[in-house]
């Protein structure tokens, strides 16, 4: 079994949290190639994206509390069991509807490896200690969106976009059996009620009664769904405007996501000197940053790939600063609710990210105004927010 503090838990936990990257960035060069398969429009092919976060948002709410009440690591497998199982659906899919409600079910299952991650971090860490180690995962983790769209690239090109789908039941199965090998129970004391709708409301209205808890909530929101403003038009922008075949695409995305990785490593070294606030703030920085030089590009017409991947990669990295950060600030004053913390965090989330993906897609035409002005909107108010919320914060970090 593996123990707590070592570098190969902190991986096993990043490699969970990749569930939700490789289920969405590896098959993004996939999107125009499924659209034409299935005979779909791009905003219906812009709902498997919607649909995944919507699952991931409404498996989240579940998870939390059961896993309070009855573990980790049984949760865990059963999350594993059926993200594997609707993979296989998604790969078998013949109509657009059926890969919707599919992805749907997909995420449903992954939301548990990403939200029990968090728990099982908080389960054995806290405060500035915790913001590391979500950052370290952070950093490993972001490899996942840099290989993933290479990865579907490739795919896409020699096998199409159902080979996708199958390396994803390959990476669940994969997944349960490391689980069920060397994950050890983490939660050393488990809620005392049953769950039930009665006492899932108590949890999570006494964790959304932290005004701290909320704004850190609001920061990663904010930050979040800027990202998936340029998850759901990135393949339509970059591949039917710019020009860019699957696999240069996958390139493409890749090196954006490159900043993520950059903003993480940054993240760690910095967390332990000045803190989780100044680190976030840094992080807002760089998000305000990428999100306008997207918008300068798209105003200046500039016609290269380069010129929103750049400004992109930017973004990523003030995310990599802010995401881990806000987690660990939203967790630490919840020992005992870490699951309900870690659910209602991913919720809220990967609600937003939804909406914001969604009406990026409706709003996809002939240019890329919609995603960079998304992109540039959630960078400038996130850091509003982090300016606006800060006395909230420095109460709650000093127990007032």
């Amino acid at each position: 079994m593996l123990r707590s503090g070592t570098f190969a838990l902190t991986a096993l936990l990043a490699a969970l949290t990749a569930i939700g990257p490789l289920s969405t960035d590896m098959y993004l060069p996939s999107l125009p190639d499924i659209a034409r398969g299935l005979a779909a429009s791009t905003a219906q092919v812009q709902l498997t994206i919607s649909a995944y976060l919507i699952g991931f948002a409404f498996g989240q709410i579940l998870y939390g509390p059961i896993s309070d009440r009855h573990g980790r690591k049984p949760v865990l497998l059963a999350a594993l069991g059926l993200f594997a199982a609707a993979s296989l659906i998604c790969m078998l899919s013949t109509s657009i509807d059926m890969l919707i409600a599919a992805r749907a079910l997909q995420a449903f299952g992954g939301s548990g490896c990403i939200m029990l991650a968090r728990a099982i971090v908080r389960d054995l860490y806290s405060g500035s200690r915790a913001g590391r180690e979500l950052s370290v995962m952070g950093s490993v983790m972001a490899l996942a969106p840099v290989i993933a769209p290479m990865v579907g690239g490739v795919l896409q090109t020699a096998f199409g976009w159902r080979s996708i789908f199958v390396v994803l039941v390959i990476a669940g199965a994969c997944g349960m059996t490391t689980i069920w090998l060397v994950l050890p129970e983490t939660l050393k004391q488990r809620a005392v009620e049953p769950v039930s709708p009665a006492s899932m409301l108590r949890s999570y209205s006494i964790v959304a009664r932290n005004p701290a808890y909320l704004a850190y909530m609001a920061l990663a929101t904010g930050s979040y769904a800027g990202l998936f403003a340029w998850i759901s038009g990135a393949s339509f922008v970059l591949q039917n405007l710019y020009g860019l075949s699957p696999l240069y695409f996958g390139i493409a995305f890749a090196l954006g996501s490159v900043g993520y990785l950059a903003g993480t490593n940054l993240a760690t070294r910095l967390v332990m000197k000045i803190g989780l606030d100044r680190t976030i703030g840094f992080g807002c920085c760089a998000l305000a940053a990428g999100g306008l030089g997207m918008v300068t590009s798209v105003a200046f017409g500039l016609t290269s790939a380069v010129s929103l991947v750049l400004p992109v990669a930017v973004y990523l990295a003030g995310l990599g600063m802010v995401l881990p950060q806000s987690i660990a600030g939203a967790i630490t004053p919840f020992p005992e609710r870490a699951g309900a913390a870690s659910a209602l965090f991913g919720f809220v989330q990967q609600s937003v990210a939804a909406i914001c993906g969604a009406t990026v897609g409706v709003l996809l035409a002939h240019n890329a105004w919609p995603v960079a002005g998304a992109v540039a909107f959630m960078g400038v108010a996130t850091s509003l927010l982090w300016l606006s919320t800060r006395g909230i914060r420095a109460r709650a970090a000093t127990g007032g």
